[in-house]
């Protein structure tokens, strides 16, 4: 049988698992199934040139949840050094020109004691520590090839990749993105809606520290996130109308910074913006099936979500941690892994905790985009109830946290599979 190497791959090889796609679901599924069952073998193809992801330069709210499995899958610990705690959130609820913003809605408090619930990490920093550990593993990765098709065999996968290579593999995991094309191949349909917004991301230096704090204030186009980096820097995340999106990026960059300014407040001094800014389309996308024979969806493949409540990439990490334990017992009794019995076990843990996720993600955008003043008045004096109960603010910093509805996966309790 050939092997596949990290800076190759050969014609013919086998496989039980191959992960389409090296971003962090993708990695981290892999890293917590060869951590706990080292026997499976396991390849990792991804569409992007090699050394892409360093070219990364966002940033991601990691919930508590998903850092217990990275501390057990011992990723964390390559990350740490990187990582912001954030200690204290604030919303506000404003027009984009008002001088005064008022607070109407403060979370602070921990996950459990000593545990943040949630810490902003760079992303490059996020997959350079999951390759580490890949590696480690004895996964392989094949860069800048995608697969191309797939057939079912009675037993396995013949997949195709897009350099003519074929694979043959037990189970495929598409972790290749909102526009997955696995999933156009096995026929699942998605639910989808355009939100015609953008986001747009940069980071900024400021001259006051922010202090672990992450400050959301809502705004007639959206949302406009402040969310807490190392060395008085900050990663933002702004909404605005795509047209809007367009004429600010396209535009110059000194008009830019004014816009930003406007939105960004005075609070931590003067700002100036850390490289390029870019714009990604909003919406929201979920998968009516998660798997199929021999196929299971992960990430923004299965769901995409508005960034408004910041847990697209946690959600991705809960398909993660579901999907490694089940694959990793059905080996362990001897079942087939990729039989669709198997796969629907995984299918009906994440189901729910992802629909409810997007309902509660597109309400809250269709709530808060949104400037009739009676609107404003409804939220700002719901935000501010949820503000003078205990009870409540402790379910919403359980949601920040990557709190799973029902019983959740080992990992993400920081037990071993």
């Amino acid at each position: 049988m050939a092997d596949a190497t990290q800076d190759g791959g050969s014609v013919g090889a086998e496989f039980d698992i191959v992960v389409a796609g090296a971003g962090y679901v993708g990695l981290s599924t892999a890293v917590a199934i060869a951590d706990a069952a080292p026997s499976l073998r396991i390849l990792v193809v991804d569409a992007a040139p090699d050394e892409a992801w360093r070219r990364d330069t966002r940033a991601s709210a990691v919930a508590a949840a998903a850092i217990r499995m990275l501390t057990r899958l011992g990723v964390w610990q390559g990350i740490e050094h990187e990582a912001q705690p954030i200690t204290e959130m604030i919303v506000t609820d404003s027009k984009t020109g008002d001088v005064v913003r008022p607070v109407f809605l403060t979370f602070g408090g921990e996950a459990s004691p000593g545990e943040p619930f949630a810490n902003m990490v760079p992303n490059v920093a996020v997959n350079g520590a999951l390759r580490e550990r890949a590696a480690a593993l004895g996964i392989a990765i094949r860069q800048g090839v995608a697969v191309s098709g797939f057939i079912q065999e009675p037993a396995c996968l013949a997949i195709e990749l897009g350099d003519r290579t074929t694979l043959r593999a037990r189970l495929l995991i598409a972790a290749d993105g909102v526009k997955s094309t696995i999933r156009d191949m096995a026929g699942i349909r998605t639910v989808t809606r355009d939100y015609g917004q953008s986001g747009i991301v940069c980071t900024v230096k400021h001259e006051r520290p922010h202090n672990g704090r992450a400050v959301e204030h809502f705004l007639p186009a959206g949302p406009f996130a402040i969310l807490p980096l190392r060395n008085n820097r900050s990663s933002l995340v702004w909404t605005e109308s795509r047209r809007d999106a367009e004429r600010l990026l396209a535009g110059d960059a000194f008009l830019f910074e004014i816009e930003l300014e406007q939105r960004f407040g005075r609070e931590l001094g003067r700002i100036e913006v850390e490289g390029a800014p870019r714009a990604f389309p909003l919406g929201l996308t979920v998968a009516r099936d998660f798997v199929k024979p021999r196929v299971a969806l992960v990430g923004d493949a299965a769901h995409a979500i508005h960034p408004i409540a910041g847990q697209g990439l946690n959600l991705g990490f809960k398909d993660a941690a579901a999907l490694a334990e089940v694959v990793v017992e059905a080996a362990r009794i001897g079942r087939d892994i990729g039989a669709l019995d198997t796969l629907e076990t995984y299918q009906r843990w994440r189901r729910f905790d992802t629909v409810r996720m997007g309902v509660t993600t597109d309400v809250l955008n269709t709530l808060f985009a949104n400037d009739n003043p009676a609107v404003r008045a409804i939220r700002s004096f719901g935000l501010s109830l949820v503000d003078r109960a205990p009870a409540l603010k402790d379910y919403f910093i359980g949601e920040a946290a990557g709190r799973t509805r029902g019983p959740a996966p080992r990992l993400l309790k920081g037990e071993a599979i």
